[in-house]
């Protein structure tokens, strides 16, 4: 069972910058690819970024591209988003998503994803 705790959710206005954390434990990090997903008020949970397991591969939505990056430290088992020049529409809950695989894919939508924390919340005042 893994388990994984976000953080570093805030309030911050237009254009600033905020970096999340997801600190898992409880699995062998290495063989998980991660994600980032958020959830604004009244819409559905969507996919931010994503990185495969080794850290080869990343997947950005159209709206992360260019100001969000995804990283990941399979030492520290920890993987982050750095959010820069952040928009209101940013605003939501930021799930870390954790899925077991066997090699460098990504994970590109929430169904059949093994794990989430429980998320932190960004607000982007304007």
């Amino acid at each position: 069972q893994v388990q994984l705790v976000e953080s570093g959710g805030g309030l911050v206005q237009f254009g600033g910058s905020l970096r999340l954390s997801c600190a898992a434990s409880g699995g062998t990090f290495s063989t998980y690819a991660m994600g980032w997903f958020r959830q604004a008020p009244g819409k559905e949970r969507e996919i931010v970024a994503s990185l495969s397991r080794r850290g080869g591969r990343q997947y950005y939505a159209e709206s992360a591209k260019g100001r969000f990056a995804i990283s990941r430290d399979n030492v520290k088992n920890t993987v982050y988003l750095q959010m820069n020049s952040l928009k209101p529409e940013d605003t939501g809950v930021y799930y870390c998503a954790a899925d077991s695989r066997w090699d460098e894919s990504l994970i590109t939508i929430g169904n059949g994803v093994d794990y989430w924390g429980k998320g932190t919340l960004v607000t982007v005042s304007s």
